[in-house]
């Protein structure tokens, strides 16, 4: 099989999950770690690119190398830091966009000034030179989250609409739909790995959709929410009624620092809110989430679930869950899968939203009107699209 380089441009690269994605595909390559965490990686004959032949570029407002990016987060062992320093150091941040009324605790230099045609203009010309050294260019949103955008703005409803917006350098236009927006004009899928509002605007997935360019979102399924999509179904096809549900989770890294913020926190809470009550078929009216910025964890995470169930007789009873995470172990190989799934549709002239995808998302973008947020079932779509 011949040799096809995917490029993944990832916006956030310097943060804690993008650098162990770089990290671990340098890790790969040499042989160094296997591919546990890696869900399609027992699936060599679908014509997803090999974990070998990918590179990794993108933006960060942070300007350090990956190395000592990687060496700030401290997510490597110190043998694994040290064998792929070299390849690591190698790869610098673009200047990344920032707006501080959309994402106001975390700041740093590196940074694109201008209007948003501009920085669209900035966006583009890092993509075509990555494209002039791969074969084909993914691009992945791995930012922090933003505060919630775009809700009511009737110029997001159309591209005519959003094109106006952009030209008048719009407030209510985001880092995060410029992103996008950029990815789509270059003819480069576009993969939003976190809750921000980007490529599911209708306005955007006409873009893509006259682009043919697919898209897939949002906010990657990798700790209590895939739990809670494993779980739900369960005691749904057990006929146990969930009284309540209340989820809880400290963390401490960049993207715990960024969700302290309470705007960044209701971006959040939506994707984590979503899949119970579709599940289930039935509101539950004590569904609680609570998210906490805890600085000594670091980039190790708890989630901790309390699910009052009722059964036979109306009698209760409680299942109690305590998942000690490593968020960037969980979300890194999701993100690198995603970016090959995305490829492989652009390589199948798929165009537009790619809910085939949805087993990676808490809240996945889709063609109908109510996502499948069951775990098994999602996990179905794409193995049925993968040997399709």
């Amino acid at each position: 099989m011949a040799i096809r380089k995917l490029g993944i441009a990832v916006v956030g690269i310097g943060g804690a999950v993008g650098s162990t994605m770089a990290a671990g595909i340098e890790l790969l390559k040499k042989g160094i770690i296997g591919t546990e965490g890696l869900p399609l990686a027992d699936r060599p004959d679908a014509g997803l690119a090999d974990y070998s032949d990918i590179t990794f570029a993108g933006w960060d407002m942070f300007p350090d190398d990956l190395a000592k990016a990687a060496e700030n987060h401290e997510v490597l062992t110190y043998k694994q830091y040290v064998a792929i320093e070299s390849e690591l150091r190698h790869i610098k941040p673009w200047p990344a966009v920032a707006d501080e009324r959309f994402l106001s605790l975390i700041a740093g230099e590196n940074k694109i000034t201008g209007g948003h045609r501009a920085v669209i203009a900035e966006l583009r010309k890092n993509l075509a030179e990555f494209e002039s050294r791969c074969d084909s260019v993914v691009v992945i949103n791995l930012a922090s989250t933003e505060k919630l955008a775009g809700k009511g703005d009737e110029a997001f409803d159309s591209l005519a609409g959003f094109e106006g917006a952009l030209d008048s350098n719009s407030p209510q236009i985001s880092p995060a739909m410029l992103y996008a927006y950029a990815a789509i004009a270059e003819g480069v899928p576009y993969g939003n790995f976190t809750p921000s509002v980007s490529a599911e605007l209708p306005a955007l997935i006409e873009f893509a959709e006259k682009r043919n360019v697919p898209i897939a979102g949002k906010d990657g399924k990798t700790g209590q929410t895939f739990i809670k999509t494993v779980l739900a179904p369960a005691l749904k096809s057990r006929a146990l009624h969930v009284d309540g549900w209340y989820s809880t989770n400290i963390l401490g890294n960049r993207d715990g620092l960024a969700l302290s913020n309470e705007d960044s926190l209701a971006s959040k809470v939506k994707t984590k809110q979503s899949v119970l009550d579709d599940i289930l078929g039935y509101h539950v009216e004590d569904h609680i989430i609570d998210i906490r910025y805890y600085r000594p964890r670091g980039d190790n995470k708890e989630a901790w679930d309390n699910i009052d169930i009722r059964g036979f007789l109306g009698q209760t009873m409680q299942i109690k869950v305590n998942f000690l995470c490593k968020d960037s172990i969980l979300a890194a190989p999701l993100a690198i899968e995603v970016a090959r799934c995305l490829d492989l549709a652009h390589q199948r002239g798929e165009t537009g939203v790619q809910e085939q995808l949805s087993v990676f998302f808490k809240l996945p973008m889709t063609k109908k009107e109510t996502p499948e947020h069951a775990f098994h079932d999602q996990e179905q779509m794409l193995f049925d699209w993968l040997t399709r």
